[in-house]
């Protein structure tokens, strides 16, 4: 499971590489889909792997410069903090975390998921969000970041 993590962070990297080349109206203007917006999408990504990372941990991990976020340095620090606590809870699990569970209460009702499978939400959440950039950035006439995993070294 970590090598597709390490091929997630590879990939946005290279659309924070990406952004660098583009103005910032462009990467803070409402589009359709996605969060509404190019840096909205990337934040959107990491607030979501973190959401799941505090609730297989059973923590509460917060980023606090988040809300005063207002350029891409910052959001690729907010990603970076992240990733370190990803990254330290997947090198730290044993086999069991397809058999292992972890609850959440939604509104009315609970739900029950393996680490498993919330570990392959987190990747494919980020894949789809991923192919929402490719779009707006052909959109704006740049090529898009190649994302192909079968030509990527990542492990």
């Amino acid at each position: 499971m970590l090598d597709l993590f390490h091929y997630n962070w590879q990939v946005r990297e290279d659309w924070f590489n990406w952004c660098e080349s583009v103005n910032v109206e462009e990467l803070n203007k409402t589009r359709t889909g996605g969060m509404g917006g190019i840096v909205k999408n990337l934040i959107h990504i990491i607030d979501c792997e973190l959401l799941w990372m505090n609730h297989l941990l059973g923590e509460t991990n917060r980023y606090p410069q988040k809300e005063t976020m207002t350029n891409l340095d910052e959001v690729k620090a907010y990603s970076a903090y992240t990733k370190k606590i990803t990254e330290t809870f997947l090198e730290r699990q044993s086999g069991d975390y397809h058999n292992k569970t972890v609850t959440i209460s939604g509104k009315n009702e609970e739900y029950t998921f393996t680490y498993k499978k919330v570990l392959q939400h987190i990747v494919t959440h980020e894949v789809h969000h991923i192919g929402q950039l490719s779009v707006w950035s052909r959109e704006i006439g740049i090529n898009p970041v190649n994302c192909d995993l079968l030509i990527r070294s990542f492990a």
